[in-house]
């Protein structure tokens, strides 16, 4: 199997393309796209089959064009010459000299074969001469024998059985007043006079014609087919070539023509790469256009398709949702449909899935709330505040003052945490219970300690858990200071939604086995806590905000503690109800 179909094969086994939308744009681009590359393979071939057939039967009429003009231009050349040779057989013109006429009747002679060739001239003739073996010629008086003479064509002019030599094309720089390469391209024609008699025996005729034309032709099928032009007489000789080099191919398509008048043939010559070209170029747009309509097929499938599974989108995000805890989510239902009744059933199920959760909640805050006040009833606060009030006016009536103002602050910090009407209390009156939980601790051990507390006011307003700072001071100078000795930090900071609570001490810290147990549920309650230490203060974080609130304890032993608490921004409204930020 192909590697690619293979890979494929296995993705579509794995679930990789099970999504409906998927599908369905992989349906629809296999019926779309599948036909419109074969149709394209085939309009290509069949178009590329067309344009190259017409290419190579239009290079054949335009050679075969060039050789008819061609052959027109030799053919009159040929009878013009053939025309002056029978004239110069009648012994009429035996009398004809090989020098300049110096009586009046060679003068004649010279005026009537000159008037014979000037009729002969049509509006294409450049030139007709009869050039004797002296060098005197007949004809118009403009012709320079000596320059002919140079002219590279007529130098390679051989004798030829017939007598006639075609010169082809060259430029006619051979007047009086002519100067090299600004004649007029001609084609030449000589033949030679074999008259058995007469001083014209062994000169040449020589007609010349205008050859602009022609080769204007050359050029112009030379540009509209690029292909390399090569005209060669029957020795091989090479009468006309494009301009520029070319290197003949195997491969190339060459176009033949033969003329008969002379036997010259005409090959035209165009490299493969030329010729395939304007195939190459329906090539290059029919992947153009195949690119271009696979595209214009793949947004039109990917519209559909998102049209057609944007319900079903819709409603996998609301049930993700859901799933995220967004009981509020709804579906729209657009149709009485398959999809529209599962869009009602959904909501139904949310509704009836909201209703339960709301009923929980309400459960389990009665049962949170009772769980709270449990651990407030274990001590009874009446009989410890007429107790503690008791000892204190016998202290004053004693005149204990220290023990007074011991108890005073006592009372206060008592008064504060056995307070069960409220929960949650703002954490200005939580740090006020601090202050006179310190106040005691200073009386009994004197000023041997340092607080140093950062709080902003605004802070002070958000709501607390009541009795959760005043167990881990108590657990600092129980655990952490000897004799009462050191130093506590207590900063309040915001933190975005949360207010965010850092402890700190340099008291004795906690040993690591003792750290890992000191949050864990199943741990043993220190003696004496009555479930008022760290634990306590832990669970309470957590019943009223959540799991994922509570206490951060870090420690190093010897070295002190830092507690780091942090939790949602709530505030009591003037009715005294909760509200949160």
């Amino acid at each position: 199997m192909n590697p690619l179909l293979k890979r494929l094969n296995t993705r579509l086994r794995s679930g990789a393309y099970r999504s409906i939308r998927t599908k369905l744009l992989l349906c629809f681009l296999i019926v779309t796209i599948i036909p419109l590359l074969s149709l394209g393979a085939m309009s290509y071939y069949q178009s590329a089959k067309v344009v190259n057939s017409q290419f190579g039967k239009y290079g054949e009429n335009a050679v075969a064009q060039l050789e008819q003009q061609t052959s027109s231009y030799l053919n009159r050349m040929n009878q013009t010459t053939e025309t002056i040779y029978t004239y110069l057989l009648d012994p009429a013109w035996a009398d004809l000299g090989d020098q300049a006429p110096v009586t009046y009747e060679d003068i004649l002679d010279k005026n009537d074969l000159e008037s014979l060739l000037k009729a002969l001239k049509t509006d294409r003739t450049t030139g007709i001469y009869i050039i004797t073996r002296t060098g005197y010629y007949y004809g118009e008086n403009n012709l320079d024998v000596s320059k002919l003479k140079t002219i590279p064509a007529w130098q390679q002019m051989t004798a030829s059985p017939s007598g006639k030599d075609w010169i082809g094309f060259y430029q006619q720089n051979h007047e009086m007043n002519d100067t090299p390469d600004t004649g007029t391209p001609v084609l030449g024609l000589a033949v030679s006079i074999n008259n058995p008699y007469g001083a014209l025996r062994g000169g040449k005729i020589l007609i010349e014609e205008n050859a602009e034309e022609l080769l204007h032709m050359f050029k112009l099928f030379e540009h509209d087919t690029k292909a390399h032009l090569q005209i060669k007489d029957p020795s091989g000789r090479i009468i006309y070539e494009t301009a520029g080099t070319f290197a003949s191919q195997s491969s190339d398509i060459v176009w033949n023509k033969s003329i008969a008048v002379n036997g010259w043939n005409i090959e035209a010559r165009l490299p493969a790469a030329s010729f395939y070209r304007s195939s190459g170029i329906i090539r290059s747009n029919t992947i153009i256009v195949a690119i271009a309509s696979c595209l214009f097929a793949f947004g039109l499938a990917y519209l559909f398709s998102s049209t057609f599974t944007s319900r079903i989108r819709r409603l996998k995000d609301a049930m993700q949702k859901v799933s995220f805890g967004k009981l509020h989510t709804r579906t729209q239902v657009e149709a009485r449909d398959e999809l529209g009744i599962l869009d009602i059933s959904f909501n139904n199920m949310v509704s009836g899935i909201q209703s339960l959760v709301g009923e929980i909640e309400i459960s389990e805050r009665n049962k949170k709330e009772a769980e709270l006040k449990a651990f407030h009833y274990q001590i009874n606060p009446h009989l410890l505040f007429n107790t503690l009030n008791s000892i204190q006016w016998k202290a004053r009536l004693q005149g204990a003052e220290d023990i007074r103002q011991m108890l005073y602050h006592l009372t206060k910090v008592l008064e504060g945490n056995l307070d069960i009407s409220q929960e949650l209390i703002p954490l200005g009156s939580e740090l006020k219970i601090i202050e006179h939980y310190l106040k005691v601790q200073e009386i009994r051990y004197g000023p041997v300690f340092s607080y140093k507390l950062e709080c902003d006011e605004q802070l002070k307003a958000y709501l607390i858990p009541r009795m959760t700072l005043q167990p881990l001071f108590e657990n600092i100078f129980f655990h952490g200071f000897e004799d009462g000795q050191g130093e506590i930090k207590l900063t309040v900071r915001e933190a975005g939604n949360h207010v965010r609570l850092v402890l700190t001490d340099n008291g004795a810290g906690i040993p690591a086995d003792k750290l890992e147990r000191l949050l864990m549920p199943q741990a043993e309650k220190r003696k004496g806590r009555g479930g008022l230490g760290v634990q306590n203060a832990n669970q309470k974080f957590k019943l009223h905000f959540g799991p994922q609130f509570g206490l951060n304890v870090q420690s190093t032993h010897g070295e002190g503690t830092t507690i780091l608490i942090e939790w949602p921004k709530k505030e009591e409204d003037q009715h005294g109800n909760e509200t949160s930020h």
